[in-house]
């Protein structure tokens, strides 16, 4: 029921934008905020950067959004407001059931699964979820755009008006996937950087080079209007929000600059991070007594180092990583 209510809320939102002709394009739960603490707080949307004016009969093109809540006529190239139900209806899927229903290592293998469709219900916790709510959920994520619920119709639908959300509490393993799945790419973030660092002059040919370029006052740091203007001496069309888009991901300190091994991160080609020698010199760095594990001391050592988060965000992400509660990581987890 408190999905429900959620959901309902979101909705609301959506719906209030598109008769003021608005398209969010960007909805995802890092951008709705709770008003305080309040179990019934009021919950906000928040982060209008990528958002646009509708123009009646325009056909809007160019990718934006967050990998996990982008509608398959986005990675067409050929959308209008529509999306902001897709993505309203991945956050009803992960609420319900903790995972987001696209899922894969890479953002290409995510897109390939959006592009197929194939939504799962048969595993847990599915089987004991309502009709109702799969049936909201098919709705909402109905691949063709013109056969998808809209935001008035998903607000009359009988699992929304209130009629049908059993008061039923959530699955605690529901609970610790969904926490496990924010706390996911901070810690890939923080590997990359780490395997950034340990790679070879021969493997970052040309990055180095690229940085330099861009960083035109060579403070050693690039700023939006560094990255900004060094896209577009590269040839790159990017618009304003997608660059900031590109900032926001590669600035994993939050200081609002990308320095050199923050851009090497974000840069270097996926299949250098996937060789094992990278992975496991990314593993040694974190194991520091040489154990085979990773302890949560060691976890933490290594996020202050990086300055990922306060004490309280560090003790939260490494408590939902280690999944089987041993206060370790092996390898294979890692």
């Amino acid at each position: 029921r408190a999905a429900a209510g959620v959901i309902r809320s979101i909705l609301n939102v959506v719906q209030i934008c598109h008769f003021m002709g608005v398209m969010h394009r960007d909805l995802k739960p890092e951008n709705f905020l709770l008003a305080s603490k309040d179990e019934n707080a009021m919950l906000k949307a928040t982060d209008f950067g990528l958002s646009v004016f509708i123009e009646e009969g325009k056909v809007y093109r160019d990718i934006v959004g967050s990998a996990y809540y982008i509608a398959p006529e986005v990675l067409r190239r050929s959308y209008g407001k529509e999306i902001d139900i897709w993505s309203a209806g991945i956050i009803l899927y992960i609420l319900l059931c903790g995972v987001p229903p696209f899922w894969a290592e890479t953002e290409k293998g995510i897109f390939d699964e959006i592009i197929k469709g194939e939504i799962d219900f048969e595993s847990q916790p599915w089987p004991s979820i309502s009709e109702s709510a799969k049936d909201l959920v098919r709705k909402m994520l109905t691949k063709d755009p013109k056969k998808r619920i809209s935001a008035a119709q998903a607000l009359d639908h009988p699992w929304i008006r209130g009629g049908e959300a059993p008061d039923k509490p959530i699955d605690s393993a529901v609970l610790s996937r969904m926490k496990q799945f924010r706390a996911m790419n901070k810690l890939k973030k923080l590997a990359l950087k780490v395997i950034a660092e340990s790679l070879s002059e021969e493997e970052i040919k040309g990055l180095k080079t690229m940085f330099a370029n861009m960083d035109t006052d060579q403070s050693g740091t690039i700023t939006n209007e560094e990255l900004k203007t060094g896209l577009a001496k590269l040839g790159s069309k990017l618009s304003e929000a997608e660059v900031k888009q590109l900032m926001e991901a590669a600035d994993v300190d939050g200081n609002g600059t990308i320095d050199y091994i923050e851009f090497m991160s974000a840069t270097m080609h996926r299949y250098r991070v996937d060789r094992d020698e990278h992975l496991f010199k990314a593993f040694q760095y974190f194991d520091k007594d040489n154990s085979r594990f990773i302890t949560m001391d060691e976890l933490e050592s290594a996020m202050k180092e990086y300055d990922m988060g306060d004490e309280a965000s560090i003790k939260e992400i490494i408590a939902e990583v280690d999944t089987d509660n041993d206060g370790r990581i092996n390898y294979e987890e890692f």
